[in-house]
């Protein structure tokens, strides 16, 4: 159980028996066939932590509102190197420990509801028969503050998922946002009152998850009081993107230092293709004229990962699976750190019907393939202020290629 290579399990829920049956230390790692990936961390067979999936920021930001309510998180700050492994949220609960802000009883609600959650979102995103695993021993948790049974967890998933689908929500994720879209038609079915609560939470915002934590009640009752709606379209439901903490960067220069040294950083070009040729040349390209540049080739990843990076200008692919060039800049749009953000939509074909809905959506130009330097640089001239032969490089500065 030691290698590293991705296995097809013919039954992943025997996977996690295994795990406990062998009292496992290490990591599970789950992925399923949309890319989403999620990690279980093991000691002596039982799980000690979990991560991954979709909205992990949002998600830790709402286990800590519920079970340390004294905690300011808008006055928590991180720094870089403390997202630098993969159990983040998990070291942050620890830090929080070590300095006395919060109890270890704290932290056992914490591990046991985020495990609850991410096997109900593994029910709902997982074909159980066709996920890929991971299994890595070298990974292990240090002072684990709580221990819980895979076979307790996998009981409560199944059960919680009958319950979910039998009053029809099995479409119905989560982790997705009510807008209200017909406000007028809303208006001749419920009170003045009701009215105004639905238009001040239903905004678009917050996940069902974090709604219902807000009306304090449990996720189901509040999504089902919602179906209703949902079915006859005055309420539509929205992918959002994750929400970062907001990370403090450390220097020992002075203020005028680094505000120097701010200034020579040249422009990061982000590019969003799951091609990995596409991203080589572009990077290729951008690297040689002393640009930097990130590649981001898992449109599922691609929103958290531009939000944390906060790219100058973006190359956008338009067709990619699971989420389409579209989706991905309407999102964008929707996130005001995105507002004015270059977006340059990347696609094989030239047609005009492209090129009009790529407008709709929100993008800046469009550049059809095959990717040729000259159009490439043309457009990055055209929006940032970028010199025509070169940037000039700074070797101090490090890389944020990927």
């Amino acid at each position: 159980m030691t290698n590293s290579e991705l296995i097809e399990s013919q039954n992943l829920l025997n996977e996690f028996k295994t795990c406990t049956q062998f009292q496992y230390n290490g990591k599970l790692s789950v992925k399923n066939s949309k890319g989403l990936q999620w990690g279980f961390y093991y000691r002596l067979g039982r799980i000690v932590w979990a991560t991954g999936g979709k909205h992990p920021f949002r998600r830790w930001r709402r286990q800590m509102a519920q079970h340390c309510p004294d905690i300011d998180l808008e006055k928590v700050r991180c720094r870089a190197e403390d997202f630098a492994i993969d159990y983040w949220d998990y070291n942050l609960l620890d830090i929080l420990y070590k300095r006395q802000k919060i109890q270890r009883e704290q932290i056992q609600a914490i591990v046991e509801s985020t495990i609850a959650e991410i096997f109900f979102d593994l029910a709902q995103e997982v074909d159980f028969s066709s996920a890929t695993y991971n299994l890595n021993q070298d990974v292990i948790l240090d002072m684990p503050m709580s221990f819980t049974s895979a076979d307790m967890s996998i009981k409560q998933m199944q059960d919680s998922w009958s319950l979910w689908s039998q009053v029809g929500l099995a479409n119905i994720s989560p982790n997705s946002s009510p807008i209200l879209r017909r406000p007028e038609h809303l208006q001749k079915l419920v009170s003045p009152s009701v009215y105004k609560n639905f238009a001040n939470l239903i905004n678009g915002k917050y996940t069902l998850r974090e709604l219902a934590f807000k009306m304090k009640q449990d996720v189901m009752p509040v999504t089902r009081s919602l179906l209703p709606y949902i079915l006859k379209g005055i309420i539509e439901l929205v992918e959002v993107p994750d929400l970062p903490l907001q990370v403090t960067e450390t220097n020992n220069n002075n203020s005028r230092q680094a505000r120097n040294q701010q200034n020579r950083v040249a422009p990061l070009i982000a590019c969003v293709d799951d091609s990995p040729l596409v991203c080589k040349m572009l990077e290729d390209i951008v690297t040689s004229h002393g640009l930097r540049f990130t590649k981001i080739q898992d449109a599922i990843q691609a929103l958290p990962v531009l939000i944390q990076e906060k790219p100058d200008l973006i190359f956008l692919d338009l067709i990619m699976p699971v989420a389409s060039g579209y989706e991905i800049c309407t999102q964008l749009r929707r996130i005001p750190a995105f507002a004015n953000t270059p977006v340059i939509i990347l696609t094989g074909n030239d047609g005009l019907l492209d090129r009009v809905r790529a407008k709709v959506v929100g993008s800046t130009d469009f550049i059809s393939k095959p990717i040729v330097a000259e159009r490439v640089m043309g457009v990055i001239r055209k929006y940032l202020a970028v010199q025509n032969n070169s940037v000039v490089k700074h070797t101090n500065e490090p890389s944020t290629a990927h």
